[in-house]
């Protein structure tokens, strides 16, 4: 089953879930922002937001890097899904991000975690789109790596969250073309990376499936909380015309 299209809210309690499926996020994501722009939430954390959501809701979980190792990873999800079964519900997802890989380095390790995960739960791959500092893969060959071993989902993003957001560390048309070529080999894709409330609308204009944000959606940015208000305005500008704005 497809991830759903729309907004992307990463949580890393409870509490922010709450405010975020209030606001109307169509996926909680669970990270724990203070470990890394894909920073993984403790399992017991994250287990308790996946039961909160619950199986009418959709969560996916950060996991990382891939360079950690796929067995850290795997075993990460599965407790994660151990903790969560007593509620029967399940994350939809799982990403790590491809920094300190080589491509083919990455592309080994993504087809091992897509095997090593539990069933149900997808192995979502990561393009950096400010790849020369993450010393991870352009995203043109990763997409094309990606492709290769079958991801159905790309999530392109950001790894400096103290460096420029998505638009300026790429620019709209760049990202257009990246969200084409993942479209081309059978890809949709979501877009993060500090994006800002009036970035929102023209990231969704390139034809990706997910937008996802963090310091958007909260009150005191990145590191604050994430807050209902902010989260329902997000949904609505996702869901306005391009012909409006």
């Amino acid at each position: 089953m497809h991830l759903p299209g729309g907004l992307l809210v990463s949580v890393r309690s409870v509490e922010e879930a709450a405010e975020a499926v209030a606001g109307g996020a169509v996926i909680v994501d669970v990270k724990e922002p203070g470990r890394g722009p894909l920073g993984c939430a403790d399992a017991d954390v994250a287990a308790a937001i996946v039961a909160f959501v619950g199986s009418a809701g959709c969560c996916t979980l950060a996991c990382g890097e891939l360079a950690a190792g796929v067995p850290a990873i795997a075993a990460h999800v599965n407790r994660v899904v151990g903790l969560a079964a007593v509620t029967g519900t399940a994350p939809r997802g799982a990403k790590a991000g491809p920094a300190g890989l080589t491509v083919g380095e990455w592309q080994s390790a993504f087809a091992a975690l897509a095997h090593a995960l539990p069933a149900g739960v997808e192995p979502v791959a990561v393009a950096y789109a400010d790849w020369a500092r993450a010393k991870a893969p352009e995203p043109e060959a990763l997409i094309a790596a990606a492709g290769a071993v079958g991801a159905v989902t790309l999530l392109i993003d950001t790894s400096d969250k103290a460096g420029p957001g998505l638009v300026a560390a790429c620019g709209l048309s760049r990202l257009t073309d990246w969200v084409a070529r993942a479209g081309d080999v059978g890809m949709r894709v979501a877009l993060a990376g500090r994006l800002e409330p009036a970035e929102i609308h023209l990231v969704a204009a390139s034809g990706a499936a997910i937008v996802g944000v963090r310091s958007a959606a909260c009150r005191g940015g990145r590191m604050g909380r994430v807050d209902r208000g902010n989260v329902t305005a997000l949904v609505s500008t996702l869901k306005e015309p391009v012909s409006s704005r």
